[in-house]
């Protein structure tokens, strides 16, 4: 996958990113560790079925393979909602830019107790 090609060795990262997205009445927080163990926990009960075709479900099978695939721990939290667009909306900013943030140069130090990330 791209995305763990992109993060290689994981070298001098910040590790960690979080973020917060509102969209007028939604907000939505994801946190993500670059840790080379994929996990995702993802609480996000989206409002509709559907949003005009497209299954909402599909969220969650879409970051799941994101996460399985590029081997990271992501926790994403739709803290509120209310128009299914703004949620999975929310959702994907919220992701994109607790990556960024963890993909960022780091401050020279791995941020592992063990030295090294898988």
């Amino acid at each position: 996958m791209l995305l763990k090609e992109v993060l290689g060795d994981k070298g001098d990262i910040r590790r960690y990113g979080t973020a917060y997205v509102p969209m007028d009445e939604t907000l939505t927080r994801t946190v993500v560790d670059v840790s080379g163990r994929p996990f995702l926990s993802f609480n996000a009960e989206i409002s509709r079925e559907k949003v005009g075709s497209f299954d909402t479900e599909l969220c969650e099978e879409f970051f799941r393979g994101v996460v399985m695939n590029a081997g990271l721990t992501v926790h994403m939290d739709l803290i509120r909602g209310g128009n299914a667009h703004h949620e999975i909306e929310s959702l994907f900013k919220s992701f994109a830019r607790a990556l960024r943030e963890a993909m960022q140069p780091g401050d020279g130090r791995l941020a592992s107790t063990k030295g090294l990330l898988a």
